[in-house]
């Protein structure tokens, strides 16, 4: 399946005034102005087959179908004019994920709506190829499970999930000779084995063999492969659907930091596995991937005092931030929270968590609008279904692992090795003298 490298950051609108002439024969330049890339970039799609072009009579220039321009132009989405940013704030152009408004999207499309209505395979072949493939599904390569395993299951038992993830995609990676195939088909077909080996390579929670279906397979969802290895309570309808969901909405986020390593990684053109490798790393940080765990606990303490009140009372006192509250980039509640917490008011078990979960957010919003982001609704998925408390760290890296896979699709089609800003030197200026007295001695005899 080709790639639609896309460069816009806004939706497409079904009336739109700059569509050219049907008819009409664009240049390069105009081609590249429509689609909001570079010329080099209108070549690429040639070569990759997603446009044709005719070497224009009388000159060493191409010219290409305005029909054909536009069709692709729908499909990845038409950049529009992005605002001046802040002075000293990098910026980098990308057509998978725009957050305006306390609303996010996937290539155009309203993220929470495609994860109400699809699962989380078809949102990964959403926001890779900007074409929805009905019924999708990810199958691990056994070659790469079976070593994934055997490296997880060296680790040290305290070892945390994401630990076992990072350790989980070298494995991988080892077992996979094709990894360095940076074409577009390449890429894809190592994401779509890489997360469920991912999922596959955690151990089952606290019980015995996995039920059928749970292993994995080309007709098992990634949230039914994955759930055993998040809790030893059975999954019914419901919180299967809870965490599919769960995901869908985490698959991407724009630029946040895990993302930028991803693309930083492959604008050097590491290979997809290194690519998620460094987006792990990044991931792990409690302001990052981590923070559902502190919501987790904060969350658990709360169920069992039957208040929040003193609980956020302590985190305010010992100079902690309240988690699950609050985001940087939303003003009124994270939209991903607000779907996760209507699909866990269906989940009988749910209805201790998730009013405790509304508590936290009624005892704080006393002094601070705060209001609840989506570590906390992580939060109430994994108190009420015995989860531990890294389970929602465990649902943020194999969800984003998609959208690190994106990125990296959009930065291969770039400038090799660009993300390299120059340093501000603010050290003593040399020469200086050399630093002494120490003198190299020799062997000793």
């Amino acid at each position: 399946m080709t790639r639609e490298a896309a460069r816009g950051t806004g939706s497409d609108e079904a009336a739109d005034t700059g569509a050219p002439p049907a008819g009409r024969r664009l240049t390069t330049r105009e081609t590249a102005e429509l689609l909001g890339v570079k010329p080099e970039t209108v070549y690429a799609y040639v070569s990759r087959g997603q446009l044709g072009s005719v070497r224009a009579p009388g000159s060493r220039g191409s010219t290409f179908d305005a029909d054909e321009v536009e069709a692709l132009a729908r499909r990845t989405g038409r950049r529009e004019q992005p605002p001046t940013p802040p002075a000293g704030q990098p910026v980098i152009r990308t057509g998978i994920t725009l957050i305006e408004q306390d609303r996010y999207y996937f290539r155009g499309v309203d993220a929470t709506e495609l994860a109400r209505r699809c699962g989380f395979e078809e949102v990964a072949e959403w926001i890779w190829t900007g074409e929805l493939t009905v019924g999708a599904r990810f199958t691990a390569p056994p070659e790469s499970l079976s070593a994934a395993r055997r490296a997880v299951a060296a680790l040290p038992r305290h070892s945390g999930a994401t630990d076992r993830l990072r350790v989980a995609v070298v494995a991988a990676a080892s077992a996979d000779p094709l990894r360095f195939d940076l074409s577009p088909g390449g890429v894809l077909s190592s994401a779509r084995g890489l997360i469920p080996t991912m999922a596959g390579a955690l151990p089952p929670v606290g019980r015995g063999p996995l039920r059928d279906g749970e292993g994995g397979g080309p007709e098992v969802s990634l949230a039914r492969q994955l759930w055993p290895r998040l809790s030893d309570v059975p999954a019914d309808g419901a919180s299967l659907a809870v965490l599919d969901t769960a995901l869908s909405l985490l698959a991407d986020h724009d630029l946040a930091a895990s993302t930028l390593a991803a693309r930083v990684a492959a604008s050097a053109h590491a290979h997809p596995y290194a690519v998620v490798s460094a987006g792990l790393g990044v991931l792990e940080g409690p302001l990052h991937g981590a923070a559902s765990g502190l919501a987790h606990r904060m969350l658990t303490e709360v169920v069992d005092r039957g208040s929040a009140a003193p609980v956020v009372a302590d985190h305010l006192r010992t100079g902690r931030r309240v988690p699950g509250l609050g985001h940087r980039l939303y003003t009124g509640e994270d939209p991903r929270a607000e779907v996760l917490f209507g699909l866990l008011a269906e989940v009988p078990e749910a209805a201790a968590a998730l009013e405790a979960a509304r508590d936290v957010v009624s005892t704080t919003a006393r002094h601070a609008p705060l209001h609840a982001n989506v570590d906390l609704a992580l939060a109430v998925l994994s108190v009420s279904c015995g989860m531990p408390a890294d389970a929602g760290e465990t649902v943020f890296a194999v969800a984003r692992t998609a959208g690190w896979i994106a990125h990296a699709l959009e930065e291969y089609a770039e400038r090799p090795l660009r993300m390299r800003p120059s340093g501000q030197y603010e050290g003593l200026r040399p020469p200086q003298p050399f630093p002494g007295p120490a003198e190299r001695t020799g062997p000793a005899n």
